[in-house]
């Protein structure tokens, strides 16, 4: 056994695999004196973000997982084999007491080879229906977090005692955001409305579309904020009408926790992550969910359900276009009681402390002071 305790994360493809789990070793440093590690894909975007926030990051060959056939599937599959070698090999090396999977088709390989050293797993499911990743996951996990109550069902029957609902875990600092200091930030002049579109960690071209499209009817209303991502910039007509009120940025850092406490209304996609911060920070949600190929349909899930429970508005298939969009967002701004109705509904779905629960349950199964 190592002399210094090691607790090992993986998991990665996305920011959404990536950010929450780092919101749990941030709810772990304060009591865990040993060392934390996080196994992952080779995507410069995934080490950036672990190394940024002071993590060791160590990556292994990865295959996506893919449910339909493909050519792609056999030198997937020796990839996948591949990860479980470079993973077993680095588990025997670093010694964990425990690996916590946040789920991507990277963490399947070092979950199975945990499994096979007999290293404690946990894993965690940030979405309503539980993915491909998760699904192996759970086979060898000890205990399987999920965001929702209902995700429990959704696995086989025999897997479900090991289910605890507990939330997605989101970053401290959402718990500080500070209204003011985002205003300040963007220069917004007192009682103009803000409006802020997400388009997620790498933008939406879909978003970015419908937001360039909508404006000439939302800047004479609010000031909008729009994260178009890096390869999906849009550049705007020029002649806007009120064009000083729109912020397009390719990338929002450590500002967004303010920005987001600021906003009156976002418009973003349906990510597990996403939803959590905004919900949390109890703000009224347009939501445009990635569907159609290549997604397995969990971002629609996800917006139903907040929209179900009077937390969100959909726009998705023929739904999302320009036209409605406006009038969606006009409608929130001519109706601020109806919109934080839907707010408070959000908050009362994306309750925080789930990082915090998180990592008491890995401090206690690995003999640590609860946080």
């Amino acid at each position: 056994m190592s002399p210094v305790p090691t607790i090992a994360f993986t998991g990665g493809g996305s920011g959404g695999h990536i950010y929450p789990g780092l919101a749990v070793i941030e709810a772990l440093r304060g009591s865990f004196k040993g060392r934390l590690v996080w196994i992952g894909s080779t995507k410069d975007s995934d080490r950036q973000a672990v190394e940024a926030a002071g993590v060791e990051f160590f990556p292994i060959p990865s295959g996506k997982l893919r449910r339909q056939l493909s050519a792609k599937n056999l030198a997937d599959a020796f990839r996948v084999f591949a990860g479980y070698l470079a993973a077993r090999k680095l588990l025997r090396e670093l010694e964990p007491v425990l690996l916590f999977s946040k789920g991507g088709y990277v963490s399947v390989a070092p979950c199975r080879a945990a499994a096979s050293l007999g290293i404690p797993v946990f894993t965690h499911e940030s979405d309503l229906s539980p993915g491909l990743a998760t699904r192996l996951n759970a086979r060898v996990a000890e205990t399987v977090f999920t965001a929702y109550e209902e995700t429990g069902a959704a696995l086989p029957e025999a897997l479900r005692p090991r289910v605890k609902q507990v939330g997605n875990p989101i970053r401290a600092a959402f718990a500080s955001a500070d209204a003011a200091r985002g205003r300040a930030f963007l220069g917004i002049q007192d009682g103009l409305p803000l409006v802020l579109a997400l388009g997620g960690s790498q933008g939406s071209q879909q978003i970015n579309q419908l937001v360039a499209s909508c404006l000439p009817d939302i800047l004479p209303r609010a000031f909008l904020v729009h994260q178009t991502g890096e390869a999906n910039r849009v550049a705007p007509s020029a002649g806007l009408p009120c064009g000083e009120r729109y912020r397009p940025m390719p990338y929002i850092g450590d500002e967004l926790p303010d920005i987001l406490a600021a906003a009156d209304l976002v418009v973003t996609r349906a990510g597990a992550g996403g939803l959590w911060e905004a919900g949390a920070l109890g703000k009224a949600l347009i939501l445009v969910p990635l569907e159609g190929a290549g997604t397995r349909g969990d971002q629609v899930d996800n917006a139903r359900y907040f929209e179900s429970r009077g937390a969100a508005q959909v726009l998705a298939g023929a739904g999302a276009t320009p036209r409605r969009l406006s009038q969606l967002v006009l409608y929130w701004l001519d109706n601020p009681g109806e919109a934080a109705s839907a707010g408070a509904a959000a908050r009362g779905i994306a309750h925080p402390g789930a990082a915090r629960g998180i990592a008491a349950s890995i401090l206690e199964r690995t003999g640590a002071t609860s946080p």
